[in-house]
């Protein structure tokens, strides 16, 4: 597989979770997402996902990566690592916010980039 068919990947990867995102957890509202456990995981998880998307881009296209400094690829990676390894610490306003307000700009982003 070349780097560019690796970078597609990558980036149709990131808009599937963006939409599945879209689907089971902001569209169902804010208060619903503080009140649903089992929403908040589907979240978790996908960020999770989201976040190794970024990490294999970054890993396989380095240069991609930096050419487009317009997405947050470091907040979404942190992210990533937030909900992998300090599980105990997250802070679900914060999540909701990047969920419903900042992922949304970067996937748009993301769009433009794969037109």
């Amino acid at each position: 597989m070349s780097d560019a068919d690796r970078t597609q990947r990558a980036l149709v990867d990131m808009v599937r979770f963006g939409v599945e995102i879209e689907q089971y957890v902001t569209a169902l509202g804010e208060q619903n997402f503080y009140a649903d456990r089992p929403t908040q995981l589907v979240a978790e998880a996908l960020l999770h996902r989201m976040g190794e998307a970024v990490s294999r881009l970054d890993r396989d296209s380095p240069a991609f990566v930096r050419a487009h400094p317009e997405i947050e690829w470091r907040k979404i990676k942190a992210m990533r690592n937030i909900v992998a390894h300090e599980y105990g610490f997250i802070d679900y306003r914060i999540v909701w916010r990047t969920l419903s307000v900042t992922l949304p700009k970067d996937l748009a982003a993301i769009r433009r980039l794969m037109t």
